[in-house]
């Protein structure tokens, strides 16, 4: 749970109880009022044990480069599967490189079941306040005015942004909000924030698909003059690939963008297969789909700084390869670990051949796609089933 000053620490429960008398005690001319403020009691008890659960998952760094510093992780997409990929990239950065890191996820507040189609229900945002750095995975969220005020607070702080994915369109507040101005399709008086959090913090917002969603994959080539970036290092060209397909961006990218990693768009061998992880797609794919969408390729991970209006200056980097599934490639992860240590203006201890990414516990990703809310209540992802991965459990 978070400390009245908001640090993070491990979870743990405030054990509560109800005396009740012995049934034989209770007289037969017991009213049904008394029963029912029995009955209240009891379920206040249980209510008040399941609150006092943490509705976020912390994973305790100890030793590496990383310690004692603080990475929040912010889950939220309908799509691809944040909820999954963010714990094993929070552990790998916890066992492996010693950063204390904590996963926020969409809660149902009725359950307190993860449920990533709640677009309005993040609990822990208050853990920005003491973030070094944060990984956003978030899609079109519409956040209390409270969490909001979080972001912009670490906004304005300059401290350092990685986005994944869908981060591009994280924000899409409903009606006259204050927040408007963070929306994917922000077009009004704050010209500063046109494209919103997406395109002044990382570069774009969301365009559109450019590879064929679902049949062609992605294979990550170097961009010119990047092969010696240090987020690059322990990678090869073309080492990188995601079932995921390229998102399109506009060029040039803004400001002082500079790409990475250009996304080659790549034709599948087998058949499209929807019972399989990567829907019959494979690392070894190809070739290369002729015509427009290799000429010019897009970029699918960039570096910048950002600045919002009245705030410091910070780093921030992009990665449109991130899905879980994505997260099974080796050097998917590794890009990303080295992303946070370049953030953090840690580059110079990312090793030459590159951080140590080796998954940790079992990790077993599905697939890429929406589901309803059917699915969610039915499937009844609890929190404690990631904790169950944190040490000393």
């Amino acid at each position: 749970m978070e400390n009245n000053k908001g640090h993070l620490r491990r979870p743990h429960l405030n054990w509560c109880s109800v005396r009740l008398h012995p049934m034989e005690k209770i007289s037969r001319k017991l009213s049904w009022q008394s029963i029912g403020y029995a009955i209240w009691l009891l379920s206040t008890a249980i209510t008040s044990i399941t609150s006092a659960k943490d509705q976020w998952v912390d994973y305790k760094g100890e030793s590496g480069p990383g310690r004692g510093k603080q990475v929040v992780l912010i889950s939220g997409d309908e799509e691809y599967r944040s909820e999954e990929a963010l714990p094993q990239l929070a552990k790998i950065l916890a066992e492996h490189h010693g950063f204390d890191c904590r996963v926020l996820f969409a809660i149902d507040p009725k359950t307190g079941n993860i449920n990533p189609n709640n677009t309005h229900n993040i609990p822990g945002m208050s853990a920005l306040d003491d973030a070094d750095l944060i990984v956003v995975m978030l899609r079109r969220r519409d956040l209390p005015d409270a969490d909001m005020r979080h972001v912009e607070n670490y906004l304005e702080s300059g401290k350092p942004v990685i986005g994944i994915r869908t981060a591009t369109h994280s924000f899409h507040p409903e009606g006259k909000s204050k927040w408007a101005h963070y929306g994917d399709t922000y077009n009004g008086d704050n010209k500063e924030w046109a494209g919103g959090f997406g395109r002044l913090v990382l570069g774009e917002t969301w365009i559109n698909h450019h590879g064929n969603h679902k049949h062609e994959s992605t294979r990550g080539i170097f961009a010119p003059g990047a092969a010696g970036n240090p987020i690059l290092r322990g990678i090869k060209d073309g080492e990188i690939w995601g079932a995921s397909d390229v998102y399109a961006v506009r060029l040039p990218l803004p400001g002082d963008s500079r790409p990475l990693v250009l996304g080659q768009v790549v034709a599948r061998k087998g058949k499209y297969d929807d019972s399989d992880t990567f829907y019959g797609m494979r690392p070894d794919d190809g070739p290369p789909v002729s015509g427009a969408k290799n000429n010019p390729m897009m970029p699918i991970a960039w570096t910048k700084t950002y600045m919002v209006p009245g705030g410091r200056r910070g780093r921030a980097f992009t990665s449109t390869i991130g899905a879980s599934v994505d997260l099974t490639n080796e050097a998917v992860r590794r890009l990303l670990v080295n992303a946070v240590y370049w953030g953090l203006g840690m580059e110079e201890k990312i090793p030459e051949n590159g951080t140590m990414v080796d998954l940790v516990g079992k990790y077993d990703p599905t697939t890429f796609e929406f589901r309803k809310d059917e699915y969610w209540a039915k499937r009844h992802m609890a929190l404690d089933e990631l904790r169950s991965d944190v040490k000393g459990k």
